[in-house]
């Protein structure tokens, strides 16, 4: 979907584009295209949803009630319900399917994926072959495809998974950086996004690149701190594919070089940048979800 182009810097739209969107990190927080936040959430987070009809969906940071973490749903009307206590150390993500169910991934001794029911009800279940010492570092952002297998970006195994039903392994999309064999440079995987015909976009979060692989598992397509106008990409997380085509890119840690660098980023096929948001905060957002765009509700289940 993606070709390799230079930049040619910021698009003239830029300063016109405006989004509303989820945020979920060190805050948890829904801004509005006036960029006033319209909603928080008193707990870090480290993934999140809101659907069409307004329920928000949040996978929580462990803290002291929920020792290994949470997935939780918020009723528009604030109501809030628990979808899922944690039972080793994390929870590192949640996603909503159109069948109704939540595909959620638990870190830990015994990592694994759990697709469950609308009342919690374990459906699938299957260990996670990724290292095991070290748990915080074990996957993040694990997706369910339209064909009803998995995406699960291991990030110290430095590479996608790609799951069937069972647990079955059907492939892997290498992350690691041509010609370091020995990983010197940190490539680990944060989020992969299935688009188009077959390309899968991943964050790579300390290599500091999004690269684009075919349905062959190629790298089609790179983008690194040499194609933005400053050191913009510092651990790049999150990620949503719009329907323009353009993705948004969420920057963790771009504070900490500077603070007014975005920590949103939207960018073209072409590398321009067509839209940046920035909070002055050293670190903060992990995943997000793009709800409108220019006004316009942006429904359907979202691309990240």
């Amino acid at each position: 979907m993606f070709a390799n182009a230079v930049s040619t810097g910021v698009s003239a739209q830029a300063d016109e584009t405006t989004h509303r969107f989820l945020a979920c990190g060190q805050q948890t927080y829904i801004m509005g295209a006036d960029g006033k936040k319209e909603w928080t959430y008193p707990r870090k987070t480290r993934d999140g949803y809101v659907l069409d009809d307004g329920t928000i969906v949040l996978a929580l940071n462990k803290f002291k009630k929920y020792p290994g973490g949470a997935v939780v749903r918020i009723a528009p009307d604030g109501n809030e319900t628990l979808i899922w206590k944690g039972t080793q150390s994390e929870v590192n993500s949640v996603e909503p399917t159109a069948e109704g169910t939540y595909v959620i991934t638990e870190a830990g001794d015994h990592p694994r994926l759990l697709e469950l029911s609308a009342t919690g009800k374990v459906l699938v279940e299957f260990p996670l072959a990724c290292q095991t010492k070290n748990h915080h570092m074990q996957t993040r952002m694990t997706r369910k495809l339209d064909d009803g297998t998995y995406l699960a970006p291991h990030l110290l195994d430095f590479a996608v998974f790609h799951y069937d039903r069972d647990g079955g392994i059907l492939g892997k999309l290498d992350t690691t950086v041509p010609g370091d064999p020995k990983h010197k440079v940190h490539s680990w995987p944060f989020t992969a996004i299935r688009h188009g015909d077959g390309h899968t976009l991943v964050c790579c979060t300390h290599s500091k690149r999004v690269v684009d692989f075919d349905d062959n598992g190629k790298v089609v397509w790179t983008l690194t701190n040499e194609d933005l106008p400053g050191e913009w990409l510092q651990d790049p997380c999150g990620a949503q594919v719009l329907p323009n085509g353009n993705i948004v890119i969420a920057s963790y840690a771009a504070g900490r070089i500077d603070p007014n660098a975005p920590k949103l980023i939207e960018i073209t096929r072409d590398k321009d940048v067509a839209w940046t948001y920035s909070d002055g905060k050293k670190v903060g957002i992990h995943h997000f979800q793009i709800l409108s765009t220019n006004g316009e509700r942006l429904t359907g289940h979202p691309n990240k």
